[in-house]
């Protein structure tokens, strides 16, 4: 049986008991980040951001809580025109202003650097999502086309199992050891990809990012706030939406994204049967995301 295991094997694993093949399995050399940079906001708040792309149309990509640029460019990767990628406030590079943060910040931050950019279309991914709602009850026609990738909450407060994530990853980044944030971040993954390769090559990324530049104390209140105050005001949105859930996330509960799809009048639900799409169904996700943006 296959087991978790820091630091990975030095040739790339993975190691398991028991017989079996034991050669060295090496992967390919991770590609070199490319450079980013940090944009003012008329809100005075310093954003981190990557473009990438030429064109028409722009789309603007808000990541997931304790995520960042690198775990949400893969959902842009066959979408056509110009791309903006950023780092909400507390995340990477971009500013810590004093706290506690709302949803209404995120929204600030999502619609400045959409608004820069000239983005005419958005995807949102579980904190991002529910930044994309609340900037959506201001401005319901900011968009022309929408992406709600596993939205985590609407109207109501993140459950106690997101909260005990967030905490334990916020405390392990503090402690600066990598075996406990490796520890929380490979919960991210299935178990199937856990002592892989391809789960140590996530792993060794996201330890990178974390490790050197840290998740800002204020991002922990977040879950315990909501999006929109009644999901009802996303009536006045009238732009196509495609909204993805998976069943039996814990994290992301399907039945939000359901609640999310109705209110939206020109909202799509897709619904995963099981967790962890990004390596179980990665291919049909990208296809998924890029055709309803592409139209």
């Amino acid at each position: 049986m296959r087991g978790f295991r820091w630091p990975p094997p030095p040739d790339g694993g993975p190691r398991t008991w028991g017989p079996g093949p034991g050669g060295p399995r090496t992967g390919r050399p991770a590609l070199p980040e490319p450079e980013t940079e940090l944009v003012a906001t008329p809100h005075g708040v310093h954003l981190e951001q990557l473009v990438t792309g030429s064109g028409e149309p722009v789309t603007v990509f808000a990541h997931g809580l304790g995520n960042g640029i690198a775990t949400t460019r893969p959902f842009g990767s066959g979408v056509a025109g110009r791309k903006v990628f950023f780092q909400f406030r507390g995340h990477g590079r971009s500013d810590a202003p004093p706290g506690p943060w709302s949803y209404l910040d995120l929204a600030r931050d999502l619609r400045a650097v959409a608004d820069l950019g000239g983005a005419g279309r958005a995807f949102g991914a579980s904190l991002g999502a529910g930044a994309l709602c609340r900037l959506l009850v201001e401005s319901p026609e900011r968009f022309a086309r929408l992406v709600f990738f596993l939205p985590a909450a609407l109207d109501r407060p993140r459950g106690e199992a997101a909260q005990q994530r967030l905490t334990a990853l916020l405390e392990a980044v503090e402690t600066g050891d990598a075996s406990a944030v490796a520890e929380v971040v490979q919960l991210e993954l299935p178990p199937v990809v856990r002592n892989t390769p391809a789960g140590w090559s996530y792993l060794r990324q996201r330890l990178d990012h974390l490790l050197r530049d840290g998740l800002a104390p204020g991002l922990a209140s977040l879950p315990g706030t909501v999006p929109v105050s009644d999901a009802g005001a996303l009536a006045a949105v009238t732009a196509p939406a495609l909204v993805i859930g998976c069943a039996g996330d814990d994290i992301h509960p399907v039945e939000v994204a359901e609640q999310l799809a109705a209110a939206l009048p020109r909202a799509t639900l897709h619904v995963y049967d099981r967790p962890g799409v990004l390596w179980t169904e990665r291919a049909d996700l990208r296809s998924r995301i890029s055709a309803f943006l592409n139209e």
